[in-house]
């Protein structure tokens, strides 16, 4: 059994942990999803166990949509350990895959976290690792042991022990509006709040490494971009120009980012150097260009524009390009299509997609040029890919409340995230390298 120590550092952040917790209802699962069974792990301490380890990788597994946890009361035993299995019994329940664990309590205060995967037709062990851990990151132990899971099983790389950033509203004790930075864990817990305003905040981008988010802030009476590092809570104003500053987004070697400003006159996307400030205009337009989004090589962006009448998706190169080099239109779907992102592997883009008076998320499969509609709902918007390419998260409207859902990249597993209080806006997936 391979062994894992998980040195985590706690991070630091300007103000306390919210008491706002982001709540995950799955509200459309997937016909077909592999079957397994996450078996209750073992605990030798005392008192009951800090965590229930197999709660949270059930939980992490079936919002992927790509699998189906069996029930616990459905299974046909306890096993903690690969030696206490009886294989036929799973397989008459017609489980693929078993998970067995044990967490002990150790002298020092830390935890011993042990778990294997089984193929059960083949009554073999895929993966075991033994993991060392401490109680405040044992939640966070739990997603790894997932993305270890997915990845074994599927081939691609898990996104659970990920985070999410986004914007929250509420209304204080004198009526006023309260404005919220907000980071979680991808699966809505560990909610932290990164910044608060009484003014609006728009356009959470995180940066390469996972430790700074780029936003949109009124605090000084008009929109300007800062960049707040999220472990020392050190924030910088990089765009306070005349007119609109918005829409910033780092590019993939965090040394740039692409923004959205009307200094000259009319909306057009710019490239700033952030080691020196610099600017390059990267479009001219007598329209309004804006929503910038990277390619993940860095030599182009996708923006929005309404150039042609109607707000569609454009392409531009940006690394050694001719000047006066045209925008490519990439979205023909439709007579709107907006707030372009694009998947880690550069395949797919997502968009708002208007349809019927609607808006929803749509992608565009960039090699196929197939087009699919994701989302069934009245006002969606915002889509961040998830690290792996496999889920989308967006913002969305539920009872009238600003609120956050997930969709697979096929359009097959939906998920909700609901605030307890407020509305929730904005979402944006981070990277693998947040920790």
């Amino acid at each position: 059994m391979k062994k894992l120590f998980v040195l985590l550092i706690p991070l630091l952040f300007v103000t306390s942990q919210a008491r706002a917790v982001l709540t995950i209802e799955i509200t459309q699962g997937v016909e077909g999803a592999t079957p397994i069974a996450i078996v209750p792990f073992g605990w030798t301490g005392s008192g009951a166990p800090p965590e229930d380890m197999d709660l949270i990788v059930a939980a992490d597994l079936q919002r992927s949509g790509f699998f189906s946890p069996l029930p616990v009361a459905d299974m046909v035993a306890t096993p903690v350990d690969s030696r206490q299995v009886n294989f036929a019994n799973w397989r008459a329940v017609n489980v693929d895959y078993l998970v067995v664990g044990q967490m002990k309590a150790l002298p020092d205060g830390t935890y011993q976290v042990q778990f294997q995967l089984l193929d059960v037709p083949k009554a073999e062990q895929l993966a075991g690792y033994s993991i060392r851990s401490r109680k405040p990151d044992l939640r966070r132990t739990a997603h790894q042991i997932s993305d270890i899971i997915y990845k074994t099983i599927t081939g691609k790389p898990g996104a659970f022990d990920t985070r999410i950033a986004y914007i929250t509203s509420t209304t204080d004790r004198k009526n006023s509006k309260v404005y919220r930075l907000a980071v979680a864990d991808a699966d809505g817990h560990n909610e932290k709040i990164i910044y608060e305003s009484s003014k609006p905040l728009m356009s959470p981008s995180w940066s390469p490494d996972g430790k700074q988010l780029a936003y949109v802030s009124f605090s000084r009476g008009r929109s300007e971009i800062y960049i707040q590092n999220i472990l020392s809570g050190q924030t910088r104003r990089v765009a306070a120009f005349k007119g609109i500053n918005s829409a910033p987004t780092f590019s993939p070697d965090g040394r740039k980012l692409a923004m959205t400003l009307s200094k000259d006159g009319n909306p057009e996307i710019y490239i700033m150097d952030l080691s020196t400030g610099k600017l390059k205009r990267v479009t001219r337009s007598y329209a309004i260009d804006t929503e910038p989004a990277w390619t993940p090589d860095g030599k182009a962006l996708y923006f929005t524009s309404d150039r042609g009448g109607s707000p569609q998706i454009y392409r531009i190169p940006v690394v050694s390009s001719p000047a006066g080099v045209r925008a490519k239109r990439i979205t023909f779907d439709g007579n709107y299509n907006a707030r372009p992102a694009i998947s880690p592997d550069g395949r797919y883009l997502a968009m708002v997609h208007r349809e019927d008076g609607s808006f929803r998320i749509a992608v565009q499969d960039l090699k196929a040029g197939h087009y699919r509609i994701l989302t069934k709902t009245r006002l969606d918007e915002s889509p961040s890919f998830s690290p792996n390419g496999a889920m989308i998260i967006y913002a969305t409207e539920d009872n009238y409340r600003g609120a956050l859902a997930a969709v697979s990249v096929d359009g097959r597993a939906h998920q909700r995230l609901r605030l307890q209080a407020g509305d929730v806006r904005e979402p944006a997936w981070s990277p693998f390298k947040t920790r």
